[in-house]
């Protein structure tokens, strides 16, 4: 029976993961400090070490030395969050056999603890300096992996939409995800397929903003070769692609009246014809769609199909904007310094005191994804272990303030953009960011308004 101590100050955790982890046959202890780690060390002899990099009096990486100068042979296991991947990445070094993100996922616990008693592709006896080599690159693929999820944050408004998202992901209901450019539409569609039956199935995105209307139909249901002008072999579209998982349609609202005629009756009869075949294809898809436009508008404007739109909506999911979640914004901020060291194969440990403020004094626009770039920017610019106010100019110099002004009628609209332009020099990309759209749909306003440059 392999002998466990697991080390966190939250104490309810450790009692909870505790009796987890004797129903599966393990030998448990808990220490809720370093110094009370230490003394349970002296005690008895331990298997693994599953412990929390940062503890109330030392951190982890004060354990992992301990453990590893009186029983080298223990394993090591770091629990830690987003934002200490280059902790853990020293701790692998030093010789702790990998590390779980918080909050931890039970089956993902397992699988690792399981890693650490029997090290995949190592030998038993392979040494210290193998084990830490192997670590990191298990580390840093876990990472970049990691870097294409979602962090839901930790504000009231993450935690309530995270909630809606739990609750409909098992089921079969069409999602409408509603939110400003940046927000993170994608990243939720995605979570929601991975969170259903459909998760090992296909996950099928399409940018509806990008497709041009006379290739809308072949993007969604497919070609035969020989079916049209430039048709050189045959084509399968989104929706076969996509049968039996998810099918997330981005900016649905960029559609033409005539593709959503199409659409509407895929998604009602489950079948689909490529253009050129006498044969339907019966599809069995989950829809979710995201939009940063007003549907409900759109259908008064008589733009956008209302029977499309009751179709599409029987669940809606609104993303909140950066500005409105300002606990999360450090927490993002570290998250994509993260990914923006990995990228770079920079090692900055964080941002000092004034840019922390100019962080979390800013309005952020382009909300999750301006942040990210303008983290990424920084973080090349770097010359130091931390971020300054000097790499975070767009911070340093807020001369663009959103207007709060919506996008409403035609002409408010036209004159709106004409504005924003105007106030950035022309700047297209920086227009956006003060209209709350993405670059991609001003351009479609642009060409729609006949506004020239």
């Amino acid at each position: 029976m392999a002998k466990i101590l697991i080390v966190d100050d939250d104490t309810t955790f450790c009692i909870m993961l505790r009796k987890w982890l004797e129903k599966r046959g393990f030998e448990v202890a808990t220490a809720f400090s370093y110094k009370d780690a230490v003394k349970q060390l002296d005690k008895a002899g331990f298997d693994l070490v599953l412990t929390d990099l940062r503890l109330p009096d030392k951190d982890g990486i004060d354990l992992l030395r301990v453990i590893k100068e009186k029983t080298p042979e223990t394993q090591v296991l770091l629990m830690t969050g987003y934002a200490d991947i280059q902790s853990a990445v020293q701790a692998m070094k030093l010789g702790a056999c990998d590390y779980i993100a918080k909050p931890v996922n039970p089956d993902e616990l397992l699988k690792k603890m399981d890693d650490a008693f029997l090290p995949s592709g190592l030998p038993v006896s392979s040494t210290p300096a193998m084990r830490a080599e192997a670590g990191s690159n298990s580390l840093r693929e876990e990472a970049e992996s990691a870097s294409s999820d979602y962090l839901e944050g930790e504000s009231d408004a993450a935690k309530q939409l995270y909630n809606y998202v739990n609750l409909v992901s098992p089921t079969n209901m069409s999602v409408l995800i509603n939110g400003a450019s940046g927000t993170g539409k994608e990243y939720v569609a995605q979570r929601i397929h991975k969170l259903s039956r459909r998760s090992k199935q296909p996950f099928i995105a399409i940018d509806c903003g990008s497709i041009p209307k006379e290739l809308a139909a072949s993007e969604f249901f497919g070609h035969v070769k020989g079916s049209f002008t430039g048709a050189l072999t045959d084509k399968t579209g989104a929706f076969v692609a996509a049968n039996g998982g998810t099918i997330f349609l981005d900016e649905i609202g960029n559609l033409s009246y005539e593709v959503q005629i199409q659409l509407l009756r895929a998604l009602q009869e489950r079948k689909v014809r490529p253009i050129g075949s006498n044969k339907e294809i019966q599809v069995d898809v989950r829809l979710v769609s995201a939009t940063n436009e007003n549907l409900e508008q759109a259908i008064e404007k008589g733009t956008f199909r209302e029977d499309l739109y009751h179709r599409i909506n029987e669940f809606t999911l609104r993303m909140p904007q950066l500005k409105d979640r300002r606990e999360d914004i450090l927490l993002f901020a570290n998250f994509f310094l993260d990914q923006a060291n990995r990228e770079l194969d920079k090692h900055l440990i964080g941002f000092d005191e004034k840019a922390s403020k100019a962080l979390l004094e800013y309005q952020w626009p382009g909300n999750l994804r301006q942040m990210k770039n303008i983290i990424r920017r920084a973080t090349l610019l770097a010359q130091s272990k931390l971020i300054t106010l000097d790499e975070l100019s767009e911070l340093r110099n807020q001369t663009i303030q959103p207007t709060g002004m919506p996008l409403r009628n035609e002409e408010a609209e036209k004159q709106h953009i004409i504005e924003a332009l105007k106030q950035t020099g022309y700047n297209k990309s920086r227009a956006a960011q003060l209209l709350g759209i993405d670059r991609k749909t001003l351009y479609n306003k642009l060409k729609l308004y006949g506004i020239e440059l």
